[in-house]
């Protein structure tokens, strides 16, 4: 199984609850500021993502998905 992790930067308000629930310090807030003069999260370290969705849980804004790609198999 793999999974998609995606936060959605312009919706995202950079209050950093993900990132202090965060198990595995995957994220982080960016020094970059989106449309509405927020610096949202994203995800610094994909390779540490264990896709527990804590982040998706705690987020207000509901910024954060994490989906499952399904996979193609050779027939």
């Amino acid at each position: 199984m793999a999974f998609q992790h995606m936060i959605e930067s312009e919706r995202c308000k950079g209050c950093g609850l993900c990132v202090e629930f965060c198990p595995k310090k995957v994220l982080e807030i960016t020094k970059i500021v989106n449309a509405k003069g927020h610096f949202p999260a994203y995800q610094a370290r994909p390779e540490d993502c264990i896709h527990c969705t804590m982040c998706c849980i705690i987020c207000p804004d509901v910024a954060i998905q994490i989906k499952e790609i399904k996979e193609e198999t050779a027939d």
